[in-house]
């Protein structure tokens, strides 16, 4: 039987400001289970709630929250095994996006999916991003 444990920030994390938006909608920054972390999708929503214009921005806001999140459990970009990332308007925001992911991950890609889709969770979001990371091996 695996053992599955669920994240809990800090009330201080920088990045998130605490844990009040996975209480409202009742879910976890990231589970881990089986040597795997499941993050949720990041979007680009800042500490105070608010979220940048650009699709650019909203996308280095997500990474830098993905990072938080893989700070706390011990990991970096190098451990991301897989990455989603979904675009309202991919057509036009594919080319920045992909110049702000170059900024985290840099090697030992991931598998990546690219989704166009209608919408995000709020009005204004123009990407989110999910990934899958494997914990490492203590030694």
């Amino acid at each position: 039987m695996s053992k599955i444990e669920r994240l809990r920030l800090p009330d201080d994390d920088p990045a998130f400001g605490g844990n009040r938006i996975f209480d409202l909608f009742q879910y976890s920054p990231a589970v881990t289970a089986n040597g795997l972390v499941f993050i949720a999708g990041q979007i680009g929503l800042r500490a105070d709630g608010s979220v940048p214009e650009s699709a650019a921005e909203q996308a280095d806001v997500a990474f830098r929250r993905i990072a938080a999140v893989l700070g706390h459990l011990g990991l970096d970009f190098t451990d991301v095994v897989e990455m989603v990332s979904y675009h309202v308007d991919i057509g036009a925001d594919l080319a920045g996006f992909r110049a702000v992911k170059e900024k985290y991950i840099r090697s030992e890609f991931p598998a990546w999916t690219i989704l166009g889709v209608a919408a995000l969770a709020r009005p204004g979001l123009a990407v989110e991003i999910k990934v899958v990371a494997a914990v490492r091996d203590s030694k």
